[in-house]
């Protein structure tokens, strides 16, 4: 099979072109797309839990926390502690990670509302349909527990 026909290199090969636009953009705001992640998964009037960031951005634990550590170095973001539970810190946003987060908002807004433009409903909805099918098998471990004959 040649790469440009299989699954995986489209997939892979889109993303890092979304992933790399996106750096390109975030760096002319001292910023980076992982950065730009965080912003956009705090909840801006509560926080979020610090223990639940990772988990629903699918981050390990220690790229997060260097994630953090820098965005709080830059002022875009404090801890406090988690009122519910004691042990825990909710991370939240400074005036200045609030603004980060509109720009952040603002980009992904623009780049939702341009592919939109420029394909056609019933393929996204296709899109849509196939990337839900693949997390499917994918979950379901429907991939790789098949057994292959040799």
């Amino acid at each position: 099979m040649h790469k440009e026909l299989s699954i995986d290199h489209a997939l892979r090969a889109t993303w890092q072109a979304v992933a790399k636009m996106y750096n390109e953009q975030a760096s002319k705001y001292d910023s980076t797309m992982a950065m730009a992640f965080v912003l956009l998964n705090i909840d801006k009037e509560n926080g979020t839990p610090s223990t639940s960031l990772g988990p629903q951005m699918g981050m390990e634990p220690t790229s997060l926390s260097r994630i953090l550590k820098s965005m709080e170095e830059k002022g875009a973001i404090y801890r406090e502690k988690n009122p519910d539970d004691g042990r825990g810190v909710l991370i939240k946003l400074t005036e200045f990670g609030l603004q980060k987060r509109k720009i952040s908002r603002e980009h992904v807004i623009q780049f939702n509302n341009t592919i939109l433009e420029n394909i056609p409903e019933e393929k996204i909805n296709h899109f849509f349909e196939v990337t839900q099918t693949i997390n499917t098998l994918i979950n379901n471990k429907k991939i790789f527990n098949k057994k292959t004959s040799r």
